[in-house]
């Protein structure tokens, strides 16, 4: 569909050959400097911020040694994931829309403050992180928990016998075994770099913050609703080469710090 002057009415292979025309109109829209640069920073906010909290909170839980409160606070943890974004959008819209919001009419009445996170877009793409990390940082930190447990017993115990304390053990012991797991959870997070998410962004866009939360999905499905189908295909391996590129990029430069590699 990418190379075609797609029409649905006569389908993929009886379409005009277009050649490298959709590429060239998605290069050369007026939007996408500022679709792709949305994207990427994004993106790259939530890989700095949201990429070591899994790992963090997996550290912290392997320290609790209260089984019930342990398993308590990873159900809670864990519920967040489970909430679509269409729920989610809507609670974080009753909690923060600037006028009606329970938080910001708490905020004005008891302190004279004025809170705007929704419409205001110097803060919005903060917005957008904060409420990804806390969506799905408890589910990531599954994968890092059973990589913990996998680790042998007897390297804890060989330690505490050589006198070290609970944060030796975690710097000396722990981290160097789950490097692997994190590098490989790394790269496959690199090769995703220009899907910022567009479930979230979709429910809690507004034509207010449009100049800093319009992506690159948003934009396809902008192209998808006035029937520009190919010029959406062609987005859509264009996504898909940059993020194979950068996996391979990534993947060589692990490679020569003798890291684990896909």
């Amino acid at each position: 569909m990418v190379f075609k002057e797609y029409r649905i009415t006569r389908g993929i292979f009886a379409s005009d050959w277009a050649g490298l025309r959709n590429f060239i109109d998605l290069f050369s829209a007026p939007v996408f400097p500022m679709v792709i640069r949305n994207t990427i920073l994004i993106s790259l906010y939530k890989l700095i911020f949201g990429f070591p909290a899994p790992i963090i909170v997996a550290l912290l839980l392997n320290e609790i040694n209260n089984v019930a409160f342990k398993r308590t606070l990873q159900t809670v943890l864990y519920l967040p994931h489970f909430i679509s974004w269409v729920v989610l959008g809507s609670i974080i819209n009753a909690l923060l829309a600037p006028y009606t919001g329970a938080l910001p009419v708490f905020l004005q009445r008891s302190f004279g403050v004025r809170l705007d996170l929704i419409m205001d877009s110097g803060k919005f793409v903060g917005l957008l992180v904060g409420s990804d990390i806390w969506k799905d940082f408890g589910w990531s930190s599954i994968i890092y928990l059973a990589a913990i447990t996998s680790i042998d017993t007897e390297l804890y115990e060989a330690a505490t016998v050589d006198g070290a304390n609970r944060f030796n053990q975690l710097v000396k012991i722990t981290l160097p075994c789950l490097l692997p797991v994190i590098m490989t959870m790394f790269l496959l997070r690199v090769g995703r770099i220009l899907d910022a998410g567009f479930e979230q962004i979709f429910v809690l866009q507004n034509p207010l913050v449009y100049r800093v939360s319009e992506i690159l999905d948003t934009y396809v499905y902008q192209l998808f609703l006035q029937n520009q189908h190919a010029i959406g295909a062609a987005s859509g391996l264009f996504k898909s080469v940059i993020g194979l590129c950068l996996v391979l990029v990534t993947n060589r430069m692990a490679k020569k710090f003798d890291q684990e590699v896909l």
